[in-house]
């Protein structure tokens, strides 16, 4: 896992595997996924040869969205999250970028603790999804 704007965790399980577990996982923590791209698919219908396993998660926590929203209408810049999980050579790499580096962006400390709260989660729910 790294520490910087993005947390990138390694996963033992294959890219389609690995979804499914941080979908259940992402429930868990009230998180729903309002959508996924499979890009080389997406890609591959435009014309476009990209064949890395490769997928987009857009996942969302509604109370802590109305929670931020109802405080500071710029928020909605970055929501909602966004998980992204891929083939990383031969492993799988699942990460997002970090609530707490993006909320500091808008400059509101008032937004700091449920950025952290909504960062908390999404590390529990994938270090949930990735145990062997």
């Amino acid at each position: 896992m790294s520490e910087s704007w993005a947390r990138v965790y390694d996963s033992p399980y294959a890219v389609d595997e690995t979804v499914h577990r941080v979908t259940e996982a992402l429930k868990e923590q009230q998180f729903g996924v309002l959508w996924q791209m499979d890009v080389p698919e997406t890609l591959r219908a435009k014309g476009m040869p990209f064949s890395t396993p490769y997928r987009i998660l857009e996942v969302c926590n509604p109370k802590a969205a109305n929670e931020v929203l109802s405080q500071n209408l710029q928020v909605g810049y970055f929501l909602p999250c966004k998980v992204v999980v891929y083939q990383d050579g031969d492993g799988t790499k699942v990460a997002f970028p970090r609530p707490t580096a993006l909320i500091g962006w808008i400059q509101d400390p008032a937004l700091d603790p449920v950025a952290a709260r909504v960062e908390d989660a999404l590390d529990r729910a994938i270090a949930k999804a990735i145990e062997s």
